[in-house]
């Protein structure tokens, strides 16, 4: 029997409404409400579990450690009434509590005792669904690396389990924390995060992996939730978002580019909390090449503090196009001091700016300065999208 069907016909014998709950007092099952209904009764039904000092209440009047059915008191300052608690346990293990609201009329020691004999039934019941949830989780878990490692079949498992769409495109996001060093407490975080933002976007087909120091969310559908992840991870992180590919056996596509984009994002500030790979200008080109290849002269003066203002300057005369007037606008400078900053740096990098070959070499030389990390200004340059950079 289901654990509905056993609550429902639990309910019908006692004449008395009840509710179930699991180990963590999230509301499992429970009956029709036709008796009494305090504020935790309403609350718990609604939200799906109980909220924290009503936990610690109950967990004080040892709910926790109780082997047989035992009366708790009522607390009216948390809009509380007393209850029977029906510990449900196999081999040991505690499973869950079945509740009874206490009053109107009190249960009776035959009424308990009927509760009591139904508690085996429930704590078998529940203990072959986590089995079950615990299985499937794991083999969506084994399901999901393998897509993401490009394995074969990874995502006919998924598809043909259900858990998601046929036919349907996929986009890949992916979070990356901002501080703190990855473990497991960082971990569990992420996947508490990841669960409960999965139970709001359903409707998506939601599927998620949690690594060392990132965690992955695949949705159907060619949108992204970024806002979403932020408010639903309990730590902050930078998310990337991959261009959404036209079937599942891709997301290793679109996974590659959201891990690319959440690393630009950590290193380009400008690019705020979330970057798209769609919309990363000349950091998408610039991603995969090596770090080392800069304009020799640039290097030089990315080795000394003193010349950040003149490689500042030179960022926005090139992303501006060179346009003398919006630079010294962006910077409240004037034109003079302009002219003389760009002619320094020509002496120093031992370049020519009037040469288009030079002004390319050097702009994305300060572009994958930035992405290597020697480079970080202190002035924002413009939005390379806006410029089709």
């Amino acid at each position: 029997m289901d654990l509905q069907r056993i609550v429902d016909d639990l309910a019908l014998r006692l004449e008395r409404p009840l509710l179930l709950e699991d180990g963590r007092q999230r509301v499992v099952a429970y009956s029709e409400q036709d008796g009494p209904m305090d504020d935790v009764r309403r609350q718990s039904i609604l939200r799906r579990h109980t909220t924290p000092d009503v936990r610690d209440f109950l967990r004080t009047a040892g709910i926790h450690e109780a082997t047989g059915p035992l009366r708790t008191p009522g607390a009216p300052e948390l809009g509380l009434l007393p209850r029977v608690c029906v510990p449900v346990r196999h081999d040991g293990l505690p499973l869950g509590f079945l509740w009874f609201i206490d009053a109107a009329p009190a249960m009776t020691e035959p009424e308990i005792a009927v509760a009591a004999e139904t508690a085996p039934t429930l704590a078998l019941t529940l203990f072959h669904e986590s089995l079950a949830s615990e299985l499937a989780s794991r083999r969506e878990l084994e399901a999901v690396t393998g897509l993401l490692l490009r394995e074969p079949d990874a995502d006919r498992t998924l598809i043909g389990a259900g858990a998601f769409p046929h036919g349907a495109p996929v986009t890949v996001a992916v979070a990356r924390p901002t501080a703190g060093e990855a473990g497991e407490t960082l971990r569990l975080t992420l996947e508490r995060g990841l669960l409960a933002l999965r139970r709001r976007l359903i409707r998506h087909h939601p599927l998620h992996l949690v690594r060392y120091d990132h965690a992955v969310l695949l949705t159907a559908g060619t949108g992204a939730f970024p806002e979403e992840m932020h408010a639903a991870l309990g730590t902050p992180v930078l998310v990337g978002i991959g261009s959404p590919r036209p079937s599942l056996s891709l997301a290793a596509e679109s996974y590659e580019e959201a891990l690319h984009a959440a690393e630009i994002a950590a290193k380009v500030p400008e690019f705020g909390r979330s970057a798209e790979w769609g919309r990363l200008g000349v950091y998408r080109m610039l991603s995969g090449m090596p770090h080392g290849n800069l304009h020799p002269g640039l290097a030089r003066l990315l080795d000394e503090a003193q010349h950040r203002p003149l490689l500042e300057t030179l960022e926005i005369y090139l992303d501006l196009a060179g346009n003398a007037q919006a630079v010294s606008r962006r910077l409240r400078l004037h034109r003079t001091s302009l002219y003389y900053r760009l002619r320094r740096v020509e002496e120093l990098a031992e370049t020519d700016l009037r040469d288009g070959g030079e002004r390319l070499s050097l702009h994305l030389s300060l572009k994958l300065a930035r992405l290597s990390g020697r480079y970080r200004p202190s002035t924002l340059p413009v939005d390379t999208e806006s410029t089709g950079q």
